[in-house]
């Protein structure tokens, strides 16, 4: 597809993709060399899409979600404009329950689906205002949501019960997750649940409490060393309830395939 404007900061990439007919094909051994997810919204016309044998047209209010490694085609046949994001692999398979998709005709008209495509729009229009960081974090926030959207499609709505016990945990997790003594059983003790209870809530949405606690202590550790340049990173570890520099810098390369002094030297 024709590329028009383009947005890139440290990891993300949005470019909007212009032109009156395109049958752009990404071969295997691209694909091998590609490690990013494709997030593709159509603002103008259609689009039809096929990965793994897998084909949809996807129109304004709809969306599809191109696998990393894979070989896929895109076929424009008439004048069409669509914004076209980029996600690094990691940055999805680990809020993701299990090897994913291709996923075509993600439903973008209503509920989350419209709150992505409503951010992703407005990231759009506003790149040239965004800082890389700035960038970077809206970025973060969309595959956040896309993920929870993903998901959702992928599993049947859990018992009222269980997606309430989530998204109570989830929003604890965020609150608390800077306290070093913040364990599943501590939560389950004050939110008056039992840990069974929390942990079969999670299972569903493919993590554990331990896995949950540290991917919102990361996140909050990669927006610091973008902010707080003045901080230490061992003054950062301490702050998000790491026990030392060297267990935070193992356990965010591990994440996100950079050391903390590396992510903050970009």
């Amino acid at each position: 597809m024709l590329g028009g404007a383009v947005r890139q900061g440290t990891a993300y990439r949005l470019v909007l993709c212009l032109a009156d007919r395109t049958d752009y094909v990404r071969t295997a051994g691209q694909a091998r060399r590609d490690g990013g997810y494709r997030f593709l919204l159509p603002l103008h016309g259609e689009l039809l899409m096929e990965q793994e044998g897998r084909e949809a047209c996807l129109r304004p209010g709809t969306g599809g979600l191109i696998a990393p490694a894979a070989p896929f085609r895109v076929v424009q046949p008439r004048p069409a404009r669509a914004l076209v994001m980029t996600i690094p692999a990691q940055e999805m398979d680990g809020r993701l329950p299990g090897p994913t998709l291709p996923l075509t005709g993600l439903d973008l008209s209503t509920g989350l689906g419209r709150v992505v495509a409503d951010m992703v729009r407005a990231v759009g229009a506003e790149r040239g205002a965004l800082t890389g960081p700035q960038f970077d974090a809206a970025c973060e926030r969309v595959t956040e949501l896309l993920c929870l959207l993903v998901t959702g499609q992928e599993h049947p709505p859990a018992p009222g019960h269980l997606a309430e016990v989530e998204a109570v945990v989830r929003r604890y997790v965020r609150e608390h997750a800077t306290d070093p003594g913040l364990t599943g059983a501590a939560m389950a003790q004050d939110l008056g649940w039992s840990l069974r209870q929390i942990q079969l809530a999670l299972q569903r949405a493919g993590t554990t409490p331990r896995q949950l606690i540290r991917e919102e202590r990361l996140r909050l550790v990669r927006d610091r060393l973008r902010r707080d340049r003045h901080v230490t990173i061992t003054d950062i570890a301490h702050a998000t309830g790491f026990s030392s520099a060297s267990a935070l810098s193992h356990a965010f390369r591990r994440r996100f395939g950079v050391s903390p002094r590396e992510l903050r030297s970009r």
